[in-house]
């Protein structure tokens, strides 16, 4: 078992590390930037991917799958896109390695390997699918298209931290073609709901929908929308975004369609994803000093029994004791772990299931047998109670739901504590130093403002609540005329 951790109130940052490394979720590559997912890491992300997966097929969309590499020519095309992502592109000039003239132990790029046209890695695929688009649409019986893909995309990163921001992560990319443009707003809009939702109801995660401001929105985007969670330390994170990318990529690519009428009309488009950023936003929502917390949805051990015994013969009692939970519970759909693991005592197992965040665990020994009862200790408040054996399989999955709820409410509950409305800069200067978390106020809507805020205080908007009422009020720094307030935050 991985040492004590860091107290989060003394150092955020270490205590986030070591959380990833003691529950063996992840761990630094040998490439610079990149990271291993561990099994149980991949475990919680395959179940995430999973019910997204389901979310997305319910509302039409398909899979498909689109190559890694994009033409340099390509990815030029649509100038905003390119321009957006030029400085994170990782780009493939050869094709072949040959041994070193001067040290056969060593291997060189092959100067006659040059490739005629450079390829790059894809930091997003809107080009190379828009390009295939060409050929799949031509009448408006070919659309709308509603593809995702489940793929890695690499943007060389500079600063890098594991799930948080990688120089290769794991998403998931929705890329729509729509003959008019509110099939096409209604897709964004419907897909940010989509994210809210799996937020909310799978991660226990609280969320805020709203808009980007310009200068925050995707490249080649006419309009983002976004979901926006507030972390432990008061920060905000970006957990999911929907793009309305206009016709901007159809005139690139000349994707044109003829409508009903016989007309030629530029196609409409959308683009959404989340990544494995929403696992490092699950650590920092739910988790404790005594390491992962997992609401049961998302846990790939909900449930894990310890054996507490002496001997062969008592282990053999418990287990036939306790193979009927075990089926009922799995019958209900419960994921369920009978840690009988005899290199290791019961205080070092109790910790490291604790330290990986499984929901419940279940403590049964011979005096359990004796009396008919198990010992039951949730995760999320750290509590214990003896419950009656005849009853376990119904009070396990009661628990299990009732975790999952107190997580998301007491998330709820430290949101609203740290949702902060302010009228003056001292003031919202004043709260983001001491205080932090979401900082309501009105802006006057000008770029020149957004900056100015952001290189005095590294505060950034993070959205345009859609939940939020127009109300008339002075800019908090320039002092002109805003109708809305606005959401500001630091941010990962």
């Amino acid at each position: 078992m991985a040492k004590k951790l860091t107290s989060r109130a003394e150092d955020y940052s270490a205590w986030y590390n070591e959380i990833v490394a003691g529950a063996d979720l992840a761990e630094h590559s040998a490439v610079r930037g990149c990271m291993v997912i561990k099994p149980y890491g991949f475990a919680i992300w395959e179940k995430m991917r999973d019910q997204l997966d389901k979310m997305f097929k319910e509302t039409g969309h398909q899979n498909a799958y689109f190559p890694i590499f994009v033409p340099k020519s390509l990815f030029e095309a649509e100038e905003k896109n390119a321009e957006g992502f030029a400085k994170e592109c990782a780009v493939v000039t050869h094709y072949r390695l040959k041994t070193d003239p001067d040290d056969s132990t060593k291997l060189i790029v092959d100067p006659k390997a040059k490739l005629e046209e450079e390829l790059i890695v894809r930091p997003t695929s809107e080009a190379i699918i828009w390009n295939t688009y060409r050929g799949w649409i031509q009448s408006y019986r070919d659309l709308p298209i509603l593809i995702n893909q489940w793929a890695n995309v690499v943007r060389w990163e500079m600063r890098t931290r594991l799930f948080l921001r990688t120089t290769e992560f794991l998403w998931q990319e929705g890329h729509t073609a729509h003959a008019t443009k509110p099939e096409a707003l209604e897709e964004s809009e419907k897909m940010v709901n989509v994210y809210s939702e799996f937020a909310q109801n799978w991660m226990a995660m609280p969320v805020i929908m709203g808009s980007k401001s310009e200068s925050e929105r995707f490249a080649g985007a006419e309009e983002t929308y976004t979901i926006e969670a507030l972390m432990q330390d008061g920060k905000a994170l970006q957990a999911g975004t929907s793009h309305f990318l206009g016709q901007n990529f159809a005139k690139a690519f000349d994707v044109q369609y003829t409508t009903r009428e016989g007309k030629k009309e530029l196609v409409w488009a959308t683009s959404w994803g989340v990544s494995t950023r929403l696992m490092g936003a699950l650590i920092m929502t739910h988790s404790d000093d005594l390491g992962l917390v997992l609401p049961p949805r998302l846990a790939p051990i909900q449930v894990v029994i310890v054996p507490i015994y002496k001997g062969e013969d008592q282990l053999d009692k418990i287990r036939e004791h306790i193979t009927p939970l075990m089926e009922s519970l799995k019958s209900k759909g419960v994921s369920v772990k009978f840690d009988d693991d005899d290199t290791r005592k019961p205080g070092w197992k109790f910790a490291e299931h604790e330290l990986k965040g499984v929901p419940l665990r279940v403590a049964v020994g011979n005096r359990d047998l004796e009396n008919g009862t198990l010992e039951l200790a949730r995760r999320d408040l750290n509590t214990k109670e003896s419950i009656a054996f005849a009853d376990s399989a119904d009070i396990i999955s009661v628990r299990l739901e009732e975790i999952q709820e107190s997580l998301f409410d007491r998330a709820i509950e430290f949101r609203k504590e740290n949702v902060t409305e302010v009228e003056t800069f001292a003031e919202f200067k004043d709260v983001l130093e001491k205080k932090g978390g979401f900082i309501l106020t009105h802006w006057d809507g000008t770029g020149e403002t957004e900056r100015a805020i952001k290189k005095e205080t590294n505060a950034t908007i993070r959205c345009i609540p859609f939940a939020e009422k127009p109300s008339a009020g002075k800019c908090v720094y320039s002092g002109g005329e805003s109708n809305q307030r606005v959401m500001f935050a630091k941010a990962y």
